[in-house]
């Protein structure tokens, strides 16, 4: 990954010891190391307004994750805040952008493009959303393991008879919105497969 700066080699150690804990079929450290590759894309092409903020928030997002609890990312938020004035506190990191990014993670597929407002911060949180579910736009065979993955971190959290209610309540709520994507860029490359891989995935075929 082309990191926007440079971070102490233990502030990484931690961070990839608090991503395998617990240990995750999903949402583990290459989660991350996925979403970084969306980073560059867009860092190649629109690029980002405050890229150190965004970079730093995908890294932490998901750093605290159990299946089934609330508060995931303001946990999530709460350490990525604490790691970086630990580790990097001359950087010069806008902290309090950081925690923002990760808590809107907590509103996936109730947000407009709207919602985050205009300019280059809107623009960051709306291409940082999108990194985050990417994923729904991958060829079918990895959006299908990625299923699978989910419905597996869930699987001593919940009832799996209420996991699938549940889960196919939150891709047919984002099958009915208007837009999966909220910006352009990603909308325009990944809106048509996130769509059949939804279909597929809730059963109204592909």
């Amino acid at each position: 990954m082309n990191a926007p700066l440079q971070v102490p080699v233990g502030m990484l150690e931690a961070l990839r010891a608090a991503y395998a804990t617990p240990a995750r079929a999903y949402h583990h450290f290459g989660h991350v190391e996925a979403l970084m590759r969306h980073f560059d894309e867009v860092a190649a092409g629109p690029g980002w307004a405050r890229p150190r903020e965004v970079w730093l928030a995908l890294l932490y997002h998901d750093a605290v994750y159990e299946a089934g609890r609330r508060d995931n990312e303001a946990r999530s938020a709460t350490l990525a805040a604490a790691e970086i004035a630990r580790w990097i506190p001359d950087a010069g990191v806008d902290i309090e952008r950081v925690v923002e990014l990760i808590e809107l993670t907590a509103r996936h597929g109730t947000l407009s493009p709207a919602d985050l407002g205009e300019g280059p911060d809107g623009d960051d949180a709306r291409r940082f959303l999108d990194c985050d579910m990417a994923i729904l736009g991958a060829d079918a065979a990895d959006f299908d393991a990625y299923d699978r993955a989910i419905e597996a971190e869930y699987r001593d959290a919940v009832p799996r008879w209420l996991y699938r209610i549940n889960r196919r309540r939150f891709l047919r709520g984002l099958l009915r919105r208007e837009r999966i994507y909220l910006s352009d860029d990603f909308h325009d490359r990944l809106d048509v497969a996130a769509r059949a891989n939804l279909r597929r995935a809730v059963g109204e075929g592909g």
